[in-house]
């Protein structure tokens, strides 16, 4: 029984490590609002490859141009230019 409430303690503890940070600091002076967006958007695969989460690939420069400058675009929320992104 102790062995089992061990587990589960320790499964609560790092279950929070599984959940991506609310702002992701970013090249370029780039503050990105993962939880704001996660909330805003609620399909996790609109940007990664599994719902999960996790590392996006081919992310870079590109990819934030063309996928989250569309997004933005589409959705009519969010920066288009570039100072909406890069404040500095």
């Amino acid at each position: 029984m102790k062995k089992i409430i061990i587990a589960l303690l320790a499964v609560t503890v790092f279950a929070g490590s599984a959940v991506a940070a609310d702002v992701i600091e970013m090249k370029k002076s780039v503050s990105f609002k993962h939880k704001a967006h996660a909330d805003a958007i609620k399909d996790c695969t609109k940007c990664h490859t599994k719902a999960e989460g996790g590392k996006i690939d081919g992310f870079g420069k590109d990819y934030a141009h063309k996928t989250c400058k569309g997004c933005h675009s589409d959705m009519k929320k969010g920066p288009t230019n570039c100072k909406g992104c890069h404040p500095k």
